[in-house]
This record gives C-alpha cells, structure tokens and sequence, in this order.
C-alpha cells in the first residue's frame, strides 16, 4: 500500500512537469478580464433588479 501511495505521488509530480503555466503577465490579462467581466454582470443584474422593482412596484 504504501509503495502505491509513492507511486501516485512520484507520477503527480511528473506530471506536474508537463503542465504549462501561464506567464505573470498573461495571468495578470487574464485577472484583469475576470474583473472587468465580473463587474459588468453585477451592473447588468443590477440594473435589471432596479427596473423590475419599479415595475413590481408600479404594478402592485
């Protein structure tokens, strides 16, 4: 058992290796465009929140 645990760690750690991680400024682009698209979705929601409220409210 304990020779599978080894095994599983020896492999992850290899693989690791292959992977291919962005660079600082990509992942700084990328943060940037969760950010910017994050905010735009809270506006939208939002915006749509406040115009169904006065809608509801006009209504009842």
């Amino acid at each position: 058992m304990k020779e599978k645990i080894l095994n599983f760690f020896n492999d992850v750690v290899k693989e690791m290796g292959k992977v291919t991680w962005p660079s600082r400024e990509e992942l700084v682009e990328s943060t940037k465009i969760v950010i910017l698209v994050s905010l735009i979705i809270s506006v939208f929601t939002w915006g749509i929140d406040t115009v169904l409220s006065e809608v509801l409210k006009a209504i009842l």
